[in-house]
């Protein structure tokens, strides 16, 4: 059976030549790169070229580089480390309304520990109302935290501008950069950006490694306690191998980057209007203006119908497709990002994330557009919804049957 995978978002194929610059890690360059002996030498600089490779991605100083285990924890690094070093000056931070849930639950978490929390709305297309974020600074505030994209629809937020604002307020911002490096550039000195969280298995890496940028002279509370490794910012044992696949994913990302956002834009792009064309009564779920959205992602869903139905009849043919974030995968609430977006709530059930990658062709697209009018056709026959009026309204954006 024909494999085609389009939930890149969730989580990317490993690169060949990541693997083969980490397996030399595993047995024969072994020893702790803190140790002061040969073994830990072997290592120690493999483990500063990665920094250098991750810092050049981002446009960075390499010693504002933090290795981490993964995006969640970089998150809940640089809200809670700021939250802890900041408290004498305030207690408010301000989020959107559709971070990742690394964000909200730490922000949430924060709110039950006397920190007052200000969750910015969104329009019906997922995107910031600026002059909203202004209004909610206060002289409490102590952080600002925006996403770069959202996991979800793909939308891109105004970083450069939402920096500009924290800047003249000298209010802290983070950015959890995690769907948009290696997409799109993220540049965190152009863009006043303080704090910056990456995740490896996004761009080619294996599970189990991220970044955490640290603005230097921005002043932290360590998250992790019990060694001194990372310039004592984060105990443990560094993962060596993992960080190894990193720093080489990360110039492969920079390399390639140009490349893959053309490709990966042109098929997304027909994957988009292949779908308009052959599939009456869809909303996508987004920014309408493409240039507004990663390259590689598109978040669209189909009146009448279940998303799980729709995915589980797409992994029958093959396909690996999702609905909502990987983190929330496992729950029957409808996504609280179109939720968030105030998409109807049957058609918030219905919505489907399909996000490319590289290693995608125009034949897998091809496949998808074969496949996908009769599988949904098939399940709007069987759903009790579908002979009746349409189930949302024209503000809604759905594309109603003639």
């Amino acid at each position: 059976m024909k494999k085609i995978y389009m939930d890149n978002n969730a989580t990317t194929p490993v690169k060949q030549e990541v693997l083969e610059a980490m397996l030399p890690f595993f047995r024969e360059q072994f020893g702790n790169p803190s140790s002061v002996h040969w073994a830990g030498r072997m290592v120690s600089g493999a483990v500063e070229k990665a920094r250098e490779q991750v810092a050049e991605l981002i446009n960075c100083s390499p010693a504002e580089i933090v290795f981490v285990s993964c995006g969640s924890e970089g998150d809940n690094f640089a809200i809670k480390g700021t939250a802890d070093a900041l408290k004498e000056k305030g207690n408010h931070i301000i989020t959107t309304s559709v971070e990742h849930p690394a964000v909200l639950e730490t922000c949430e978490y924060l709110e039950k520990n006397g920190y007052d929390v200000t969750y910015l709305k969104v329009d019906r297309d997922g995107m910031l109302d600026l002059e909203e974020l202004e209004n909610a600074i206060t002289d409490k505030t102590i952080l600002l935290s925006v996403m770069w994209a959202n996991n979800e629809t793909g939308n891109i937020f105004p970083i450069e501008e939402i920096g500009k604002i924290a800047k003249k307020y000298k209010v802290r911002f983070h950015t959890d950069a995690v769907q948009a490096v290696g997409k799109i550039p993220v540049d965190v000195q152009a863009t006043n950006v303080d704090l910056a969280v990456i995740s490896g298995h996004k761009i080619g890496a294996p599970k189990g490694v991220g970044a955490l940028y640290i603005r230097r002279g921005t002043r932290m509370t360590r998250f992790m306690h019990g060694g001194h490794q990372e310039r004592n910012r984060r105990a443990g044992t560094h993962n060596v191998a993992g960080i190894v696949g990193l720093g080489v994913a990360s110039e492969l990302a920079k390399q390639n980057m140009e490349k893959d956002y053309a490709s990966v834009r042109k098929l997304r792009d027909k994957l988009e209007n292949g779908i308009r064309e052959l599939v009456p009564e869809i909303k996508l779920n987004g920014h309408p203006n493409p240039d507004l959205r990663l390259p590689n992602t598109l978040n669209v869903s189909f009146a009448y119908i279940e998303g799980e139905s729709l995915l589980l009849n797409f992994d029958m043919k093959g396909i690996a497709a999702s609905s909502g974030s990987a983190c929330t995968s496992g729950s029957l609430e409808p996504s609280h990002v179109m939720g968030a977006m105030c998409v109807d709530v049957v058609l918030a059930h219905s919505s489907t994330r399909f996000s490319l990658g590289a290693d995608n062709t125009e034949e897998d697209v091809d496949f998808i557009l074969q496949e996908l009018p009769p599988i949904v056709q098939r399940l709007r026959e069987m759903s009790p919804l579908y002979n009746r009026d349409s189930i949302s309204c024209d503000e809604c954006r759905v594309i109603r049957r003639v």
